[in-house]
């Protein structure tokens, strides 16, 4: 019963992996419920994880999981517990809390780009994650770990891409990946960058040689006014020399 299992996982994890970019570490999100399961069936998940999808796992969770296990009082105190112990992820509800399973829906919007596995007892919340393309979902079905088959839209969003109608997140990361290492995108690094080194303000040595060109301006000016003045000396003591001759 364990082989066969192992091998469905196998199988599933190998159809995330090729169509959507599934690695290792696996990042499992865990909500409140899929602890308080483990801890009924005496579930030792850092070690059965990894055994079971045959790889490196990391146990996450958020902070809002966490404040949700919190009121909800003693009798998820173990539950708690579990989820204490793992990685906490940064979610987008900073100053007001949601729902666990709200708040893990947020977690693989706009295509999982992060990869997360979603691990929940929560069927209303399975059914959500479901109907997402590209999330690998988990749970436990009498005391063992299962990892669920790819769901209809996941497979139908697959046989778009394959048949051209849809380009996959895990594509476009990769081809706009190949245009920034082929020099077709730049960096927005880069423009900051070139932003700063743009001068701004008129040039200080141009209004240097502008202000010599005006000055050189008015030098010849009063050179030729002086001019002027000379010649009209000189032709008013003409006049003057010829009359007194004449007398």
């Amino acid at each position: 019963m364990k082989i066969t299992r192992q091998k469905h996982a196998k199988k599933h994890l190998g159809f995330f992996r090729n169509n959507f970019g599934v690695r290792e570490p696996y990042q499992i999100l865990l909500d409140g419920t899929f602890c308080q399961a483990a801890l009924r069936g005496r579930i030792q998940l850092r070690e059965q994880l990894p055994r079971y999808l045959m790889g490196e796992t990391q146990l996450c969770t958020t902070r809002c999981v966490l404040k949700e296990l919190e009121t909800l009082g003693k009798d998820l105190y173990g539950a708690k517990l579990i989820a204490q112990k793992c990685q906490v992820r940064n979610c987008p509800h900073f100053k007001n809390a949601v729902s666990g399973s709200e708040c893990l829906l947020s977690m693989i919007e706009e295509g999982n780009p992060h990869h997360y596995f979603v691990a929940t007892q929560d069927q209303n919340l399975s059914m959500k994650v479901r109907k997402k393309p590209g999330v690998p979902l988990m749970f436990i079905i009498q005391n063992t770990i299962v990892l669920d088959k790819p769901s209809p839209k996941t497979v139908a969003f697959v046989k778009a891409v394959e048949s051209g109608q849809l380009v996959s997140v895990h594509e476009k990361q990769s081809i706009k990946q190949l245009k920034e290492e082929q020099g077709l995108v730049k960096n927005p690094e880069q423009r900051r960058r070139k932003k700063h080194k743009k001068i701004s303000g008129p040039n200080p040595l141009s209004c240097l040689k502008k202000k010599k060109k005006a000055q050189d301006t008015k030098s010849s000016a009063s050179e030729k006014k002086r001019k002027r003045k000379r010649i009209r000396n000189r032709s008013i003591s003409k006049v003057l020399s010829e009359k007194q001759n004449a007398e």
